[in-house]
């Protein structure tokens, strides 16, 4: 029932259920990623008029995050590449490392040392500070 509730009420989180629907209808499952997303293709790899070519989407496994899809992924919902990356082969080389989506305005994002949201505390400015002040 929350499922059902979440698709009915929420277009960030999974699909819809107009989107479920237009894949139930014309769409073609074409491979899942590590983290989840199914993608999905025109059924039989027709062509879209509008388009000159054949649609591409991903069904997000939680919420609707663009950085979650690796970059092979990327590249097929893009029409970069024609050969969807659950259909080939691919080896990642030795210095690649695994896909990591954008943490950025998350919990988990990086805070360097000094930043205003670290719980460690703020080195203080001395030395070769001096503040402004009007009329000196």
């Amino acid at each position: 029932m929350k499922t059902f509730l979440l698709q009915f009420f929420t277009w960030w989180n999974g699909q819809t259920l107009g989107t479920r629907f237009n894949t139930w209808r014309h769409g073609e499952k074409v491979g899942e990623d590590e983290f989840g997303n199914v993608y999905y293709r025109s059924r039989g790899g027709k062509a879209d008029a509008a388009l000159g070519h054949e649609r591409r989407w991903v069904i997000y496994n939680g919420l609707a995050e663009a950085s979650s899809v690796p970059a092979g992924w990327n590249g097929w919902l893009h029409h970069t590449v024609d050969v969807a990356p659950s259909q080939e082969s691919y080896e990642p080389r030795s210095w690649q490392e695994p896909h990591q989506a954008n943490m950025t305005g998350t919990a988990k994002a990086w805070r360097p040392a000094g930043s205003a949201v670290t719980a460690s505390a703020h080195p203080k400015a001395e030395g070769a500070y001096e503040p402004w002040s009007p009329g000196r």
